[in-house]
């Protein structure tokens, strides 16, 4: 039994290391989807004065950075304006794998762990209260 143990203990130890990865992926993709699009809400569809989409684009990347300051995940936003003067805001997490936390790994016993992106888009229109257009 011995023998089968040192045997199997290197698959069933990379089958919980992508398990594990896999649950705290998907933790941090639902995570991420409520964030991003709260700060698009915030932040973009009510501009202030003389704000303009980089400006908004700067602010949801912030309020997205700061709730995902993690060593294993990196954000991105980007903004692009859409017709009728609609702004399409795209937020991407990556995802790099772990060994139960104790840091980045590409691979575990040659099982490779690849990086890992989600992507989430809101399409806003960036009223201004008060101008006419």
């Amino acid at each position: 039994m011995t023998v089968e143990l040192a045997v199997v203990f290197p698959v069933l130890l990379a089958v919980a290391v992508i398990a594990v990865n896999a649950l705290l992926f998907f933790s941090e993709c639902a995570a991420f989807d409520r964030v991003a699009r709260e700060a698009v809400r915030v932040h973009a569809a009510s501009p202030a004065c003389g704000q303009g989409l980089e400006q908004s684009c700067a602010l949801v990347s912030q309020t997205v950075e700061q709730a995902f300051d993690r060593p294993y995940v990196g954000t991105r936003v980007a903004v692009e304006g859409t017709a009728g003067g609609h702004a399409r805001f795209t937020a991407t997490i990556e995802f790099s794998p772990t060994l139960f936390g104790l840091g980045l790994k590409s691979s575990v016993f040659g099982v490779a762990l690849p990086h890992l992106e989600h992507a989430v888009s809101l399409t806003v229109d960036p009223y201004k209260p008060g101008v006419l257009l």
